[in-house]
C-alpha cells in the first residue's frame, strides 16, 4: 500500500513539473509576440476570409447548382417531348425575336403561378 502512495505522489510531482514547463514556454512565447524586434516565426494557419467573400462563394455555388439543375431538367423535358438541341434553340430564338421572352425573365404560361410569381 505504501508503495502505491509514493508512486502516486511522484506522478503528481511529474504533472506539476510538466505544467510549469508548459506555463514557462507559453509565457516565453507571449513575450516574443510582444517584442517588436522578435523574428520568431509563428505559424498562423490559413488567412481569415471575410464574410463578403464567403457569401460570394456561397452565391456562386448556389448559382452553379441551379444551372446544373436547370440543365438536367431541360434534358429530361427534351427527352420526354423528343426535341433536339437545335429545335429547342430555334424555339428560344423565335421567342426572343418576337419579344415574347426576354433573357432575364421566364416566359409566362397562362395559369402558371410559378412563372407569374417569379416575374412579379
Amino acid at each position: 500500500m505504501k508503495y502505491q502512495k509514493v508512486q502516486k505522489q511522484l506522478d503528481e510531482r511529474e504533472k506539476l513539473r510538466k505544467f510549469r514547463e508548459l506555463d514557462d514556454a507559453f509565457a516565453q512565447a507571449l513575450r516574443q509576440l510582444d517584442d517588436p524586434e522578435s523574428d520568431f516565426d509563428i505559424p498562423t494557419g490559413p488567412p481569415v476570409r471575410s464574410l463578403a467573400s464567403l457569401e460570394a462563394d456561397n452565391q456562386e455555388a448556389h448559382e452553379k447548382a441551379q444551372e446544373a439543375h436547370f440543365a438536367e431538367r431541360l434534358r429530361a423535358l427534351m427527352n420526354e417531348y423528343d426535341q433536339s438541341e437545335q429545335e429547342v434553340r430555334a424555339l428560344i430564338e423565335t421567342l426572343l425575336a418576337y419579344g415574347l421572352w426576354t433573357k432575364d425573365r421566364l416566359p409566362v404560361v397562362a395559369n402558371d403561378p410559378l412563372a407569374v410569381a417569379i416575374n412579379a
